[in-house]
């Protein structure tokens, strides 16, 4: 009886993961089987899951006959940018925090403030910095989604960097220090290096922000030449027609460089979203 209990609770288990699994996919391979039907084939009754011919005329359409081809170059331009950006002036940042003491707590303070910004929802700030950027003329620019994308990252890479080298012993830096280094050289040579799973973390997670934020870049764009690539999708909503096999191949397209990312840092993920949850 208890090898059946075993074997029926090792069961379970896999059904419970299958069951996950398919759950978390379905919507990805909908989207994928709507990007390669025929319209006909859309909506059909009952739904042709696998048994339809495919077709790529709704790629076609949405990289060559419309402009899905610059918003994809424009999204990268702008994530890759902004990532860059906050990973940069956040690691500097968090650094600071992390090893300098000001007086009267003010770093634990500032740590607390920078991180209270992320509590705001985005529609807070949208009038704001639409207003802010009508005035420095930066309107339906690839240079005002940056610089929008790359203050909405800094917060959370300035905490979760600042955790980072909190768990990485002085005596590192010092030790590089004594040997004639200088402290930014000790941070470049030898902090940034042990810290480099954190890094790789934290920058898929602003990738992902700045790749699938949509609000803002709605707010901020209103031409092809800046437009976004979510933003471009959802303009595919007319009064007059739904464009779901030219939106679900844009939708497609969309999911290849963060997947592409993702699996290029893999190694380092896990080891970065693990680094420093424990203190021993």
């Amino acid at each position: 009886m208890s090898q059946k209990k075993f074997r029926l609770k090792g069961w379970s288990k896999y059904v419970v993961l299958t069951a996950a699994l398919v759950i978390a996919i379905a919507p990805v391979y909908w989207m994928l089987s709507i990007s390669l039907k025929t319209e006909v084939d859309q909506f059909a009754v009952p739904p042709r899951w696998i048994a339809f011919a495919p077709t790529l005329a709704h790629y076609y359409d949405a990289f060559f006959a419309r402009s899905f081809g610059r918003y994809l170059v424009t999204s990268l331009t702008v994530a890759t940018l902004s990532t860059i950006c906050a990973v940069t002036l956040g690691t500097l940042a968090a650094y600071g925090l992390a090893r300098f003491k000001l007086r009267a707590g003010l770093d634990r303070r500032l740590s607390m403030w920078i991180l209270s910004t992320r509590m705001f929802p985005p529609i807070v700030t949208a009038v704001p910095l639409f207003l802010m950027m009508r005035d420095l003329r930066l309107l339906n620019t690839i240079t005002a989604l940056v610089i929008v994308y790359t203050a909405l990252n800094l917060p959370f890479v300035v905490w979760m960097m600042r955790g980072f080298f909190r768990e990485l012993p002085k005596e590192l830096e010092e030790a590089a220090m004594v040997d004639g280094d200088s402290r930014l050289g000790a941070l470049r040579r030898v902090i940034l290096p042990l810290v480099t799973p954190g890094l790789a973390a934290t920058a898929v997670f602003c990738l992902i922000v700045s790749w699938n934020e949509f609000l803002l870049g709605l707010v901020l764009t209103q031409t092809d030449a800046s437009m976004t690539l979510p933003v471009g999708i959802a303009g595919r909503v007319t009064q007059y027609e739904i464009k779901w096999g030219v939106m679900s191949a844009a939708g497609v397209v969309a999911m290849i460089p963060i997947l592409v990312f993702a699996m290029a840092v893999q190694k380092y993920l896990v080891r970065g979203l693990s680094l420093g949850a424990v203190k021993g």
